[in-house]
């Protein structure tokens, strides 16, 4: 069965070289995790999919506005939450040394995950 699967999907099995880790050249590689840094990568995770909500919220609310869909006390409040939670993304990013542009994953011939932030 499993070799039904990897001939309908291609799969092609990790190669390893001489001292055993997978080969960078290799189309299929196997994940590398080193657990010093596994916190890290965690947060650098969560914090991604958190900024990449932000962002949709963000252009949400800037559509609703441009409609006007929206009182003066709502854009207020909604400007204020985005405001708190942006300054708190970046608090985060400092305390685990990231940056905003670490959280953009490549996702390969797709693109970047997040649209590209001002200059």
């Amino acid at each position: 069965m499993a070799q039904a699967a990897a001939n309908a999907f291609g799969l092609l099995p990790a190669a390893a070289d001489d001292a055993g880790s997978a080969s960078t050249s290799s189309p299929a590689r196997r994940l590398e995790t080193d657990p010093d840094t596994v916190e890290r990568d965690l947060i650098k995770l969560v914090l991604t999919i958190v900024e990449l909500l932000r962002q949709l919220m963000e252009r949400t609310a800037v559509h609703r506005v441009d409609q006007g869909d929206l009182t003066e006390a709502q854009e207020e409040r909604v400007g204020m939450t985005l405001m708190i939670l942006e300054d708190r993304m970046s608090e985060l990013c400092d305390r685990y040394g990231l940056t905003m542009r670490d959280l953009n994953l490549d996702l390969g011939p797709l693109g970047s995950l997040l649209p590209p932030g001002p200059a």
